[in-house]
C-alpha cells in the first residue's frame, strides 16, 4: 500500500494486477486500484477534479483528468472516508501513476492534495537489481 497526507487528507492507494482482463501475448496488461480518502482534519471537502499522470514501462507517459472520481464527487465531513476501485491498462509489464485531487471547502477555497505515486507490476515482469 501507499499513503500520502496533505492537508490533512490522507489518501491510501493499493493496486493489484488483474490476470484475468490481462492478456501479455498481446502487450495487453490491466491493472486495479483500490483507494481510499480520509478526511483527518477539521474542515469539510469535497473532491471536484482528478490529475493522473501514468508512466508506463518505455517512459512513455500519459495523463488523464476529469471531473470527480467513479462519476462522484464525494463530500467528506471530518473523520469521514470515501473508497473506490478502478482501473488501468498499459501495453507494458509494469508502470508508475502519480497524481492528485482538486479539493474544494464550503467557502470556494480550491487546494490540491497529493496521490502517492505508487507501482503497477505484472508477474511478467522481470526484476533486475544493479
Amino acid at each position: 500500500m501507499y499513503s500520502e497526507t496533505t492537508r490533512s487528507i490522507k489518501v491510501t492507494v493499493r493496486p493489484f494486477y488483474l490476470p484475468q482482463h490481462s492478456s501479455p501475448g498481446e502487450d495487453r496488461y490491466v491493472w486495479a486500484y483500490h483507494v481510499r480518502i480520509e478526511n483527518e482534519g477539521r474542515e469539510t471537502v469535497q473532491l471536484r477534479n482528478r490529475h493522473w499522470q501514468i508512466t508506463d514501462a518505455l517512459g512513455r507517459l500519459q495523463e488523464v483528468r476529469g471531473p470527480g472520481v467513479v462519476g462522484e464527487e464525494p463530500v467528506l465531513r471530518p473523520g469521514e472516508h470515501f473508497e473506490y476501485t478502478s482501473s488501468c491498462p498499459l501495453t507494458t509489464p509494469s508502470g508508475v501513476m502519480v497524481g492528485d485531487y482538486e479539493m474544494e471547502t464550503p467557502a470556494g477555497e480550491k487546494f490540491l492534495i497529493r496521490i502517492p505515486a505508487f507501482s503497477l507490476d505484472s508477474p511478467q515482469e522481470t526484476r533486475r537489481l544493479n
